[in-house]
């Protein structure tokens, strides 16, 4: 890397952990608070503003990489005062739902630029879901900045060692700024990442996926791989809340991951669980990214395969309970 990409994920860490305090400041612990609930896993009134120190880092970090902003950062900052106004004053979930649809239809349309009918609507059908299951697994301690942590950092290897100097800076900083909001989100946590943050995270997570697939850096298999412990609780949770015919758009705790926290493990016990998980998606689809089709496939298999293994072995375990 040149020296501006390598320095953006420093500047995007320094900004964000500077910005985290400053929201964890009397002033700022009054901007939104999460206060507890009947669907919560948490106890005591915590602010939901993390995602704007986020923001804030990514956007220090891109900055030195990227003069004139694309409209994937444009539809995530776009998302990310959307997402505010819904944390602070509440959205209707329609609203919510087109926005997200509408942000995905401008970058595909203006950014990466795809013509086929079908495949557009597909496409903006899984960039809107992103959004929203990224936001559904921001439950509990720890876990949806550590999976920021590690899919965005795959995201930047796998950049890096493609020569795609900028988008490895970018998915780096990404990664870094989430890194400094894990500082005060790890158990207990002193601040959450709200709306504000999983809403645009989980986008970007997406739409840098599709960027990276679309200019050869990746196959499509590999951003799915690599966010799979979230992509798989999220869809299966919806699933299964679908058949038992309940509303799908209210807040609940039957998430994988809640199931953990629930059943003993904690906190810590269920982010340590996830982080194994998601390092080792990470790490295999780095492993097997210039490996031949036939070896990627099997690979994919057996890491689903996998994932669903620990799936049937949570709900066994939370059948047993008293």
């Amino acid at each position: 890397m040149r020296a501006m990409p390598a320095l953006a994920p420093i500047v995007a860490f320094l900004v964000a952990l500077f910005a985290a305090r400053l929201l964890l400041t009397p002033a700022g612990r009054r901007i939104a608070l999460d206060k507890p609930n009947e669907r919560s896993l948490h106890a005591q009134p915590v602010p939901r503003t993390g995602g704007i120190a986020i923001a804030a880092g990514i956007a220090a970090g891109c900055a030195l990489v990227w003069p004139g902003l694309p409209v994937i950062l444009l539809a995530a900052a776009a998302l990310a005062a959307v997402s505010f106004a819904d944390d602070v004053l509440g959205l209707p979930t329609l609203v919510r739902l087109a926005l997200h649809f509408a942000a995905a239809v401008a970058v595909l349309a203006l950014d990466l630029e795809v013509t086929a009918p079908l495949l557009f609507v597909v496409l903006a059908l899984a960039l809107a879901w992103t959004a929203n299951l990224y936001n559904f697994m921001d439950g509990a301690d720890g876990l949806a900045g550590g999976m920021a942590v590690f899919g965005f950092g795959a995201y930047g290897l796998a950049a890096y060692l493609s020569g795609a100097a900028t988008l490895a800076a970018l998915c780096a900083s990404i990664a870094a700024a989430s890194a400094a909001f894990l500082v005060f989100n790890w158990h207990p946590a002193r601040l959450f990442m709200g709306d504000v943050g999983s809403v645009p995270v989980g986008f970007l997570a997406g739409a840098l996926g599709l960027r990276g697939w679309l200019v050869g850096i990746w196959p499509l298999w590999f951003p799915l791989l690599v966010f799979a412990p979230f992509m798989c609780d999220a869809t299966l949770t919806l699933l299964k809340r679908l058949v038992r015919r309940e509303r799908v758009w209210q807040a609940h705790r039957e998430h994988y991951y809640q199931r953990l926290v629930r059943m003993g493990f904690g906190h810590r016990g269920a982010a340590l669980i996830e982080y194994v998980a998601m390092a080792a998606c990470a790490a295999v689809a780095l492993a097997v990214l210039r490996q031949p089709a036939p070896m990627q496939a099997y690979t994919l298999a057996l890491a689903f395969a996998a994932l669903a293994a620990v799936a049937v072995w949570i709900d066994v375990r939370w059948g047993r309970r008293p």
